[in-house]
Order: C-alpha cells, then structure tokens, then sequence
C-alpha cells in the first residue's frame, strides 16, 4: 500500500537570474512500511525534500500525500496535528526537553496530544531500543548514542504513518552510527514502520531497503538494495 506520494513537487526561492530550483519536479512513492534513503551532495535538495515530506514548509507547486491524505490542503493549524499524531521525526539535534527524564520524553508527543499511551507498546519500543534501565535519567545523564535512541524510540512511539530522519548519524560516531542504523532497520522491520532518511554517505545509505539519489533539485535515479 502507497503511504507516501510526491505528485510534481517543486520549492523554489526568488527570482528571475537570482532563481533557485531547490524542488524541481519531484515524484516519488513510497509503500508502507519500506526503509528508503534519500542521497544527494550539500545543495542538491536532499533537505528541502524532507522538510516538504515532514510538513516543515510549504511548496511552491506540487502536492505531497501522506496516508492519501494531501497535507498541503490542511489549515496551519490542522497541518500541526496531522504532523504531530502522522509524522514520527527523528532529529538530527535529538531535541530532548532537558528537564523531563527519558520515558516523559518519548510519550510526550502522545501527551500533548491528549492520547491515551499505549504503554505494552511503547514499552516494547524501549525494550527494543535498550532504554529500560535509563528510563528515569535526564538527558544531560545520557552519553549522544544513549540521546540517539531516546530520539529514535519517540518517533515510533506515537504510530506515526511514516517517520523522518534528517541525517541521524551526524554528531555521533562510527560504531554508534553502526549502533543507532541498525536500530532503524529493527523498527522499520519489527512495527512495519516506513522510515524516510536523508544521508550523503553511500555506506550509511546501502543500509536502507531502497536508495534514491536526487541532483539539482530532481530525482535522477532510484532502486532497491
């Protein structure tokens, strides 16, 4: 099944001899539950792809589906609860609240929400990702991997539709990369989530199901692993 879809999509910035093609014609589909990688060199629109896909900003044409839903039609306001319950993010920067422990963090968007927690899963998410001896630790008593996976297990906490990963091995290194990507793939395979990440390197990329490289703003190849 078709979970996310790209229907033209174009993000471009002033004008005239000045005129940028961030996005210039993009369709891209995604079945339900695939691990895809998005590669392409600084400048290409691996990162303005992802920020349409996640909702973060708007296109200039183009329309981008998520569950068939068309989220460029909802209201600011409808666009933040649709991301918020649809669209898991894991943050290159972690963005954890220093002042709520480990469990608070990863069930806060259900709490903001108003959602009732599905505790036996999201118990199994923490089990999964190692977390249950860190449960009651701040993040500023977190080593970055230990911060990576609090990151990790809050996007699939909430059963978004698909989740979103900007570089998620940028600040940590190698043997935690290795770490934090397979972590990745178990969740893509254990709750069938369909994960969207973008990365310049090819090695990190081959870990995913699916590579789709993007140039000057456009997809010019794209292929199973």
């Amino acid at each position: 099944m078709t979970i996310l879809e790209t229907q033209d999509l174009r993000k471009y910035y002033g004008a005239g001899d000045t005129l940028v093609r961030a996005l210039d014609g993009v369709d891209l589909t995604v079945e339900e539950g695939q691990f895809i990688s998005i590669v392409g060199t600084s400048g290409s629109g691996k990162s303005t792809l992802l920020h349409m896909l996640g909702g973060l900003d708007r296109a200039t044409s183009g329309k981008v589906f998520i569950g068939g839903r068309d989220i460029f039609s909802l209201s600011p306001d409808e666009l933040t609860i649709f991301r918020r319950r649809q669209i898991g993010f894991v943050f290159q920067s972690y963005n954890l609240v220093p002042v709520l422990n480990v469990y608070e963090n990863i069930v806060l968007p259900i709490e903001l929400d108003g959602e009732h927690i599905d505790r036996p899963f999201v118990d199994n998410v923490i089990e999964t990702l190692g977390l249950g001896s860190k449960l009651s630790n701040l993040p500023n008593q977190l080593s970055g991997g230990q911060q990576q996976r609090v990151a990790i297990a809050r996007a699939p906490a909430t059963n978004p539709a698909i989740q979103i990963a900007p570089v998620p091995t940028g600040k940590i290194d190698t043997k935690t990369s290795q770490e934090v990507l397979s972590l990745m793939q178990l969740s893509s395979q254990k709750y069938g989530q369909t994960i969207v990440m973008i990365t310049h390197n090819e090695e990190i990329a081959q870990l995913a199901g699916r590579i789709i490289h993007i140039e000057d703003g456009r997809i010019v190849r794209s292929g199973e692993v």
